[in-house]
């Protein structure tokens, strides 16, 4: 389990709601925060596995960030 206290070099200062109103609960707050972590470290093992595999840096990086982009929100309203 992550240290809940490790913050990851991208987490933002403060969380937002959709309105821009900050994110006031801590426990949703060390959730995140537990969640970035682990991903970091999930994303960063994926990295050196690829490199050590003689995969491009560069490539595995767009991958990422594609993977990323293609996220859906299961909770869109419309």
């Amino acid at each position: 389990m992550s240290d809940p206290k490790r913050r990851a070099k991208v987490e933002p200062e403060k969380w937002e709601q959709p309105g821009g109103e900050p994110v006031s609960c801590e426990d949703s707050i060390l959730v995140l925060r537990e969640n970035l972590a682990e991903i970091q470290d999930v994303c960063q093992e994926a990295l050196e596995d690829a490199v050590l595999m003689d995969v491009s840096e560069a490539q595995f990086r767009q991958v990422l960030h594609a993977l990323v982009d293609e996220l859906s929100n299961p909770y869109t309203k419309g």
